[in-house]
């Protein structure tokens, strides 16, 4: 056979060009759907994570609002300890966590500064209410007992409120902006506690006391 010929050959050529052209083309389509494909993948996964985020700090926020108001009335300090009269506070049976416990599985979606106080914001509701359930089932028989358990809880009242408040602020600086929002708002979280300890320190040497 005279490959010679054979390549010279008008149709043979013709055939040739088209087969790569048609590959090139078959090809370039493949990656171009590859990446409008991936492009796709990654607008929903940020549309999901926006809209996580944005669910979470409503339900935390709602949360904090209720534990701001029993702080500004005298909250749960202002009732009466459990005692030997087997008095025994209300304690709520709130359910702060539903929208958490429905989005569990993706919260490692999450981006990673927003993922620590959101975990430590519901591991404290997590402690919290097993502490509610506690003081409840020793409050009739070990009343003196229950009543330290409520001042743990007093003060893990507290806990859950502050560490709210910063999740709240991490989240919403988060959706607001992204990782340069996040971290301007922890730069000036830091100048506020600077500040504060600038004041403390100054307060203090200006004692006479010295105390």
């Amino acid at each position: 056979m005279d490959w010679q010929a054979l390549l010279l050959n008008d149709r043979v050529v013709a055939s040739l060009v088209t087969a790569l052209v048609g590959g090139g083309v078959v090809a370039a389509g493949w990656f171009w759907t590859h990446a409008l494909s991936r492009r796709r993948d990654k607008l929903l996964r940020n549309e999901r994570i926006d809209d996580i985020q944005r669910a979470l700090l409503a339900e935390i926020r709602a949360h904090v609002v209720a534990l701001e108001r029993q702080s500004d009335a005298g909250g749960l300090e202002a009732r009466p300890l459990i005692s030997d009269e087997d008095y025994l506070p209300i304690l709520p049976h709130d359910a702060n966590d539903r929208i958490f416990r429905a989005i569990v599985e993706e919260v490692h979606m999450l981006p990673e500064w927003a993922i620590d106080p959101v975990v430590r914001y519901y591991r404290l509701l997590a402690v919290r209410a097993a502490l509610a359930q506690d003081i409840r089932s020793n409050a009739k028989d070990y009343p003196r007992r229950a009543a330290e358990m409520f001042r743990d809880y007093v003060l893990l009242n507290e806990e859950t409120l502050e560490t709210g408040l910063d999740a709240m602020e991490i989240l919403t600086a988060s959706v607001k902006g992204g990782r340069r929002e996040v971290e301007a708002a922890l730069a000036r979280r830091r100048r506020e506690i600077e500040g504060d300890l600038t004041v403390a320190v100054n307060t203090r040497s200006s004692d006479p006391r010295g105390q």
